[in-house]
């Protein structure tokens, strides 16, 4: 099976948050699986340690084969994912919106994004049709609400926690996949040996306040119901004078 070049997948190491054992990253399956409908063979990149275990769970979702770009655990990935995406120049990019474990900070989709020139699209759902020159998806937005946007390519897409769970990982798919260790060039991350880690901890969630009087279904709905947003204005292909406008007239009601 020949691995499409159009099409790539950018995957990392998971970490299970009970047990602390490698798995899949859960966005980034969810990303696979996205291009999974629309490709039998992407192209699957990982940056790091070419023996994680995490990887046969990728393999196991369907793809041929995988190629792993070797890094150390001091290398900055950013840098070698970049390069390489660069290299082969895909017309879709698809991950996940921050690794599990490490420096997590989100940042690699658009550091890639700027290396290729793209357009960077976070929290999508599903790609709805791709043309010669732009790729429809379809994006989600709070309280469960979708809208439909239309992206030059190329484009690096953000999959969403809201997007369809990912495919289970067969056995015969996972023995038989193919694992391409690259040998590319390692950038040190100078800063991150001068940080020191702890364990995060995990902050009580704020809920709306209700009256004492209220009836148990307002007081369920304050606790779980997302706010809706008010006050905004959609703006529909505005002119970059209008949009700067715009966004100037916000920062000044915020005070910021």
């Amino acid at each position: 099976m020949q691995v499409s070049d159009d099409i790539m997948v950018l995957v990392s190491c998971g970490y299970h948050p009970l047990s602390g054992r490698e798995r899949r990253a859960d966005r980034d399956a969810q990303a696979l699986d996205i291009a999974l409908q629309h490709t039998a063979s992407p192209r699957v990149v990982f940056a790091g340690d070419p023996e994680c275990s995490a990887l046969r769970d990728y393999l196991g979702m369907g793809v041929p084969e995988i190629d792993v770009l070797s890094q150390k655990a001091d290398a900055d990935v950013s840098v070698a994912l970049a390069g390489y995406v660069h290299q082969k120049s895909p017309r879709l990019v698809l991950c996940g919106h921050r690794a599990e474990q490490g420096e997590s900070s989100g940042m690699v989709p658009y550091l890639v994004g700027k290396r290729l020139n793209a357009a960077v699209v976070p929290d999508v759902v599903d790609i709805l049709a791709q043309h010669a020159e732009s790729v429809e998806v379809l994006q989600a937005l709070a309280g469960g609400q979708r809208r439909r946007l239309q992206v030059q390519l190329p484009a690096v897409l953000i999959a969403s926690a809201s997007a369809p769970a990912a495919r289970q990982s067969a056995f015969t798919k996972t023995r038989d996949g193919v694992i391409h260790s690259l040998s590319v060039v390692e950038i040190e991350d100078a800063e991150l040996n001068t940080w020191h880690w702890q364990v995060a901890k995990k902050r009580a969630k704020r809920v709306k306040t209700v009256a004492a009087a209220s009836s148990s279904r307002d007081r369920f709905r304050a606790a779980t119901a997302a706010p809706a947003s008010s006050g905004g204005k959609v703006m529909h292909n505005p002119t970059p004078e209008e949009a700067a406008e715009s966004i100037m007239q916000l920062l000044k009601e915020k005070g910021v």
